[in-house]
């Protein structure tokens, strides 16, 4: 038996750790660490194992059905695909998702609820194996709300505080009002074309002239379909208007934080509309409205970043103005373009977290960067570490991070679209800026924190520190894969050969034109100097130990600014004003006037107007013979009026 043929026990290892761990009311430390790292070890190896079988098969697409889940006219199968795409984020949730719970191992040590953490989090990766493995949207759904449920979960952690569990919710609710479009989106496919398999039913869509005639709001099928499946996606991947939920997401413990913003969770989105490619590209206008929400996510999520001044805010909204980028890539047509900042993403992102987590793990739970500062003596691996991935996400030439943002750039560019390019230029320059303000504002400088605080600075241990190492080569090296053609003399690199496959080439699709060589070495020396200039402008205001003196330098300057940018535009804020309080409002209209009023009060009369008319007879009723023979009178001459009258 091939290790593809149990590509079946992938997602069920982390579901059997959480079942194991779940249950194990009374099971020692140890065992709970060696379930809850374990499953996710072996379920990395395994996913290696089928990895390697499927370079030899490649780009063969591979599904190994476990059973039939429905029969009937709706025929869907529990089955698991692999193809380039659903391999690359294979490796990526299993890889990254190992060395997360690895890394849990140190930071979660002292933590009361640690067999209910590890249980959680094996469940929220096989939740998202289950996404990215399922070969139709019917299974994709099932992981697609199963990690919505982790993140509930995983975010409220700490239930016995007040905020946590909040946080949980508004993850969960904002997370709903996409699925809603996402499920109506595979309503109408089903409808149209009775599958859900992704290899029966992207065939069917790329050949059928149904999907490109008018069908609802003005839109084609395809396009309808392609606008509620990115709903769904601005949900999941926390794009403008729904992102609100992604920031508060840092109330859980640090690598929940690291594994839903790097490897998991806000992934799932970019992953559906790449997978879906075919319905984006026969929807032109549904494409540039996905270009034009990402770019503008990913310059608005990078101003916020700015002015915040919790550690884990900054990595927060630096997710979202990455995701962005992704999505800016995917509507302009680059979805290979998109996967691999995915991927690189993945390893920068999750290393800076982690990274954040060591520093609050030594600075004793603190995560205000204004009272941190010279770190770097105290924490050497996690600020080289830390450094490597801030330079990666900044888009330094060498990192990982500089290959994928400078192919999404060049993307648009291509495209014509040349305005999205340079929001994606200015989006760059910020990230490049406030990644280096919280360098030095964290390990330059002079300590700001407490006495107590500065007694008991250390460096992590090693399961922590090693997890931080591991990622920092991958926020070097995965760059190499995906060398731009201006880098390879004109050839294809490996990692977009890899995935080509799953793009369909339509005709009239994304049209792209050659830039000529000079033009994109000018592109990238561009991105190169504005990537540096944000570099330049953080170590000239916070650089040479200013720390805190910087911000209270351009506050001075533009006061109006920055405590807008600080106050996150006041969105939270206007959605409770304009959503959350009107609608609390009518429910309370409902619950008093409805509810209590008309179906209570209707319950509630007919119950009184029984007991009013029992209470009524029984006076009537007095074992007297006498009584009874003038009742049975008087209705006899009630009758005999009746007739007579």
């Amino acid at each position: 038996m091939s290790a593809i043929d149990l590509l079946w026990l992938v997602p069920l290892l982390p579901f059997a750790g959480a079942t194991v761990n779940g249950l194990a009311v009374r099971a020692p430390k140890w065992l709970i660490t060696a379930v809850g790292v374990g499953f996710p070890l072996a379920t990395l190896a395994l996913s290696l194992a089928c990895l390697l079988e499927y370079a030899a098969l490649w780009p063969r697409a591979l599904d190994r059905v476990l059973y039939q889940w429905t029969a009937g006219e709706l025929a869907i199968d529990v089955a698991f695909l692999l193809d380039p795409l659903s391999a690359v984020m294979l490796f990526i949730v299993t890889f990254v998702g190992f060395w997360i719970h690895l890394y849990s191992v140190g930071y979660m040590a002292h933590e009361p609820g640690y067999r209910r953490y590890f249980a959680y989090l094996n469940l929220f990766l096989g939740a998202m194996l289950l996404l990215v493995l399922g070969n139709n949207f019917l299974v994709l759904f099932v992981g697609w709300e199963g990690v919505g449920l982790c993140s509930y979960l995983l975010i409220g952690f700490y239930y016995n505080q007040k905020f946590p569990p909040y946080a949980g919710k508004k993850a969960f609710i904002v997370n709903r009002i996409g699925d809603f479009a996402f499920l109506v989106g595979l309503f109408a496919l089903f409808a149209e074309f009775g599958t859900l398999d992704f290899r029966l039913l992207f065939p069917q869509i790329a050949a059928s002239a149904a999907a490109t005639a008018p069908y609802v709001l003005g839109l084609s099928l395809a396009g309808f379909v392609a606008l509620c499946l990115f709903v769904g996606a601005v949900g999941k991947s926390a794009q403008i208007p729904l992102y609100v939920w992604l920031p508060d997401a840092m109330a859980g413990p640090t690598p929940v934080s690291a594994l839903i913003h790097a490897a998991t969770m806000v992934t799932a989105g970019v992953y559906v509309v790449a997978r879906s490619n075919v319905l984006y590209q026969l929807a032109p206008e549904v494409s540039l409205g996905v270009a034009v929400v990402g770019a503008a996510t990913a310059l608005f999520a990078a101003t916020i970043g700015l002015a915040q001044n919790d550690i884990k805010k900054v990595l927060a909204y630096s997710t979202v103005s990455q995701l962005g980028y992704m999505f800016l890539a995917l509507g302009v047509g680059a979805y290979t373009a998109a996967i691999f900042h995915l991927v690189t993403h993945a390893f920068f992102k999750a290393l800076l977290f982690l990274g954040s987590g060591s520093v609050i793990h030594a600075m004793g739970g603190e995560q205000d960067m204004r009272r941190m500062g010279g770190l770097k003596k105290h924490l050497p691996i996690t600020y080289w570490t830390f450094v490597i991935g801030a330079l990666a996400i900044a888009g330094v030439p060498g990192f990982a991070g500089f290959f994928s943002k400078d192919e999404i750039l060049h993307a648009a560019a291509a495209g014509g679209h040349w305005w999205l390019w340079a929001v994606g230029l200015l989006t760059a320059g910020l990230t490049a800026f406030y990644m280096f303000r919280a360098v030095h504002l964290t390990f330059h400088g002079e300590f700001r924190g407490t006495e107590e605080q500065k007694l008991h600075l250390h460096e992590s241990p090693w399961v922590m520190t090693l997890p931080l190492g591991v990622l920092a080569v991958g926020a070097v090296v995965s760059g190499f894969f995906g060398l731009p053609p201006l880098f390879t003399g004109g050839r294809e690199s490996s990692f977009h050969h890899f995935l080509h496959p799953i793009v369909t080439e339509l005709p009239g699709g994304h049209a792209a034109h050659e830039l000529g060589t000079p033009a994109e070495w000018g592109l990238v020396l561009i991105a190169v100097a504005v990537a540096a200039a944000g570099i330049a402008l953080a170590w000239r205001l916070y650089g040479r130990g200013r720390g805190p003196e910087g911000d209270r330098l351009w506050a001075e300057r533009a006061p109006r600014l920055h405590r807008l940018l600080e106050n996150k535009y006041y969105v939270d804020e206007a959605y409770d004003r304009l959503i959350v309080r009107p609608l609390h409002f009518l429910a309370k209209v409902f619950w008093k006037g409805v509810d209590a009023l008309l179906i209570d009060g209707t319950i509630n009369l007919g119950a009184a107007l029984t007991e009013l008319t029992g209470d009524v007879a029984r006076f009537s009723t007095t074992g007297n013979v006498r009584n009874y023979a003038l009742y049975f009178f008087l209705g006899v001459l009630a009758l005999f009026w009746w007739v007579l009258l």
